[in-house]
């Protein structure tokens, strides 16, 4: 089964200097049939004007990854991290026992862009921590999160792996998906196609009962392929 989420569908909140589409219910957009799927709990796509930002907040038993697509973001935290994250890098916090932060557009003029995304852990009470990593664009599956850091991947405690994939225009690839397992694409940019489903940049399918998904380029493209597990 693959289920569209057209960007366009997704909620959409425009706080003038901060424009936020969820794919999940998150603030004030609430869909019953849009609380998460499988671990994800959110993915919000943010531009964040020059010189604004997120306050410091508290956030709890959450894995929280940053993906920057144009800008810097500023980050710090309480536990002692002071950072920048600059376009195509990853972060990774565990918030576990809790954690403080705050995010700013690093530039006073230059829009921010980014995937913010949420990530249900294994267990509650990890001891909280910080990573970051850019990865080189690589042909085919590279992983970006595992729970072993396989290829010189970021951990996360659960039982999931993200991986990106860069295209070229008519390039493809093929997965197999284990049984049980589901499956979450989100497109970065460009047009791709999923089993005969094409979608573009911003949109997503969610995916349960494939057992292989074959990903072809409809032009160039990068996207986020989670494997999560059975719900």
């Amino acid at each position: 089964m693959i289920y569209v989420r057209k960007a366009e569908e997704r909620g959409h909140a425009n706080h003038g200097w901060l424009d936020s589409w969820h794919t999940f219910s998150f603030a004030d957009y609430h869909d019953a049939n849009f609380m998460g799927f499988s671990a994800l709990r959110v993915i919000n796509e943010d531009v964040i004007d020059g010189g604004q930002g997120f306050g410091t907040h508290p956030h709890k038993d959450m894995e929280i990854l940053t993906y920057v697509l144009s800008g810097t973001v500023e980050h710090q935290d309480s536990m002692g991290n002071k950072e920048q994250i600059p376009s195509g890098e990853f972060q990774i916090m565990s918030a576990g026992t809790g954690v403080r932060h705050s995010e700013y557009n690093a530039s006073a003029t230059d829009p921010l862009h980014l995937y913010q995304i949420w990530i249900i852990p294994e267990r509650k009470g990890i001891e909280p921590r910080y990573a970051q990593r850019r990865f080189d664009d690589v042909k085919g599956r590279q992983f970006v999160l595992t729970p072993d850091e396989r290829d010189g991947s970021l951990k996360v405690f659960q039982d999931m792996t993200l991986s990106r994939w860069v295209f070229a225009e008519g390039e493809s690839d093929e997965v197999t998906v284990e049984a049980g397992r589901r499956v979450w694409i989100q497109v970065v940019k460009g047009l791709v196609s999923v089993n005969g489903e094409q979608v573009g940049s911003s949109d997503a399918l969610a995916i349960w009962d494939e057992s292989a998904l074959s990903i072809k380029a409809d032009s160039d493209a990068e996207i986020l392929l989670f494997d999560l597990p059975p719900v």
